[in-house]
């Protein structure tokens, strides 16, 4: 018995389904590479005391982004690349994640900051 000579309708053509449509990767408002690739191979700058690793730590530096609204950065999004310190692991999860207050924090880094970014754009001149 033929299942198509049931009640059943024949099939027909099969279903066409559309290709999914590749988007553009999302890019960041304020992402700059330059900003980033100057914090490779430095020291820690943000040297938070106790918690800093030093010269140990060298290995694990990376660009710390400001956790500041007047620097770009809201619920889900990063600051501005140029508001970055080089940090190693312990400072820069001290700064995200630490229990110091958020004005300690902020001071923190906006001390690192202002010896860094007089230091970068010495350094790129």
């Amino acid at each position: 018995m033929n299942i198509w000579n049931s009640t059943f309708r024949s099939p027909g053509k099969p279903m066409t389904r559309s290709a999914w449509k590749k988007k553009a990767p999302k890019r960041r408002a304020g992402h700059n590479k330059g900003y980033l690739s100057a914090c490779r191979g430095q020291q820690c700058w943000l040297q938070i005391q106790g918690v800093c690793m030093g010269p140990l730590g060298a290995a694990t530096v990376v660009p710390a982004h400001s956790n500041q609204q007047r620097h770009g950065k809201g619920m889900g999004l990063k600051a501005d690349d140029r508001y970055t310190v080089p940090a190693c692991m312990s400072c820069h999860m001290w700064i995200d994640q630490g229990p110091a207050d958020k004005h300690t924090k902020f001071a923190a880094w906006d001390r690192a900051y202002a010896r860094w970014a007089a230091y970068r754009d010495r350094r790129a001149a």
